[in-house]
């Protein structure tokens, strides 16, 4: 018989290893059952910003930009599969107050943190004064996004009390006489957004993180109390019904999680304040106002019995108004106790963090959209998906893991998507995060994998025998890359310091 040389050695080392003694290594195996037919949620969509930078990212040369888009939005693959970017269904398009018109006389001394607007000093509005997002707003919609979100840090200047886009005292510098032309003004926005660009805003959040006091003037920023914030939302529900603008209100924005159940009545337990009939500032009942309430995931991540209970407690106050949805609207990395430092990173450190909250805010907040704050980002900071350098024409443009790992949720949960119910049935000790979702006849399955060591993952879909599986990884290696295929869900390879997405049927 004749015996291939390479194969002989093979053998001859194989013989040699396991007469010494050594053994190779076998992954832990962690044994998952899922239910599709017990269902919670179902999800809306992913989305990020275009806050700060994408004024002058918006401004770039044509292939450096699209670049950009790519990775942000688009739902193409090369031709061996690679897919070219996330898929983000959601854009946030950040309605600014006129901050970068003044100059250095909005005391807002960063350029990269003021903000343009369609407004102008003298209230006529100029349509081409922000071309920078508006180009990454049709980009958006090019690569197939198609709900749209204009938010508000501060109201335009020519409706603050001080004519600046920050707080001088900490408490609200929305002038409430002049409420009607700040409504009149987000009216405007949206018909002029629709007549210049095709897009109309599925949403408007007309205030931003009410709690903080706003006065340190290093960006826009404006506070306000429970009972301002239901004066306001009455006033542009007035507006919107007035002038038949079909964009719903999206409210909330809280600064932090427990300020949708707890805190304080004056800034705080939001979800009863806002949607609870016996309260004096509920809205539930206007016209616009959507049946969601934002929060932010900040400043709840650690210790680890602080990131559960607040998550818990979240989902208990939103679902005791039936039909309410709650929606994690922002969130970047701030200071957070278990990374160390706030600088830029672009592996996979992060990338796993990040992947662990969103499991999180899914699993536990029953969150029906997750959207993280700076879709491009000039800092050396943990706030970007994509970095560029810190110029206003030109430069270097960078992708990071925390897009990719953020890629593996929102390329693939498609709105409408339901997660159904994930149980581990062997014990084990290893930590791993897995949730499934059904999508029509589809099941997709995200897997975090944050050990050192690869994880054999045995999957037990409910109902089904062996079921075909493609898995893409985000690891150090791969970014969103097709990975592995499977003609059964029983041995599904998670590599070590990976996310993994695993489609079935």
């Amino acid at each position: 018989m004749k015996i291939n040389h390479n194969l002989k050695y093979i053998l001859i080392a194989f013989l040699l290893l396991s007469f010494s003694g050594i053994t190779f290594a076998q992954p832990t195996v962690v044994k998952i059952e899922i239910d599709p037919g017990v269902k919670f949620q179902t999800i809306e969509g992913f989305g990020a910003s275009d806050a700060w930078s994408c004024q002058f990212a918006g401004l770039w040369p044509d292939a450096k930009k699209d670049q950009m888009a790519d990775w942000l939005f688009s739902t193409k693959t090369t031709t061996r599969g690679q897919p070219l970017g996330i898929g983000l269904n959601m854009w946030r398009f950040s309605i600014g107050a006129g901050s970068a018109a003044q100059g250095k006389l909005s005391d807002i001394g960063d350029e990269w943190r003021r903000q343009l607007s369609f407004l102008q000093a003298d209230g006529s509005y100029d349509w081409t004064a922000m071309p920078g997002q508006t180009w990454f707003l049709k980009a958006a919609k090019q690569r197939g996004v198609n709900q749209f979100i204009g938010f508000v840090n501060s109201p335009h200047v020519l409706f603050t009390k001080n004519g600046k886009a920050y707080s001088t005292d900490g408490n609200s510098n929305l002038n409430f006489d002049k409420l009607s032309g700040f409504s009149a003004d987000m009216v405007a926005t949206i018909k002029g957004l629709k007549k210049n660009t095709g897009i109309e805003l599925d949403y408007l959040s007309p205030a931003n993180e009410p709690q903080w006091k706003w006065n340190e003037h290093n960006q826009e920023g404006c506070p306000y109390t429970n009972t301002e914030l239901a004066k306001l939302y009455k006033g542009i529900n007035e507006a919107f019904l007035k002038n038949q603008i079909k964009t719903k209100i999206q409210i909330g924005e809280a600064g932090q999680l427990d300020y949708l159940y707890n805190n304080n009545e004056l800034k705080g337990n939001q979800v009863d304040q806002f949607f609870d009939a016996a309260s004096p500032n509920y809205v539930g009942n206007l016209s616009h106002v959507d049946k969601s309430i934002s929060g932010h995931s900040y400043f709840t991540t650690s210790p680890v019995t602080k990131f559960i209970d607040t998550r818990k407690k979240t989902a208990e106050a939103v679902a005791a108004v039936p039909g309410l949805r709650y929606w994690m609207s922002e969130y970047c990395v701030l200071g957070d106790a278990v990374l160390k430092g706030e600088k830029r990173d672009l592996g996979m450190v992060t990338a796993l963090f990040i992947a662990r909250l969103i499991h999180h805010d899914l699993v536990i907040s029953n969150a029906t959209s997750w959207q993280w704050w700076l879709a491009i980002s000039s800092g050396d900071y943990k706030d970007g998906l994509v970095y560029i350098d810190k110029s206003k024409t030109d430069g270097a443009v960078y992708d990071s893991k925390m897009l990719w790992a953020l890629g593996n949720y929102s390329r693939f949960l498609k709105p409408g998507s339901q997660r159904v119910q994930v149980s581990t049935v062997s014990a084990t000790n290893t930590e791993i995060y897995v949730s499934a979702y059904q999508q029509n006849q589809k099941l997709v399955t995200v897997a975090v994998n944050p050990n050192k060591q690869d994880i054999m993952l045995d999957l037990d879909i409910k109902g089904k025998g062996d079921s075909k599986a493609q898995t893409y990884v985000t690891s150090a290696n791969y970014n969103l890359s097709p990975f592995k295929q499977y003609n059964s869900t029983k041995q599904i390879l998670l590599p070590a310091e990976s996310v993994t997405t695993i489609l079935s049927k």
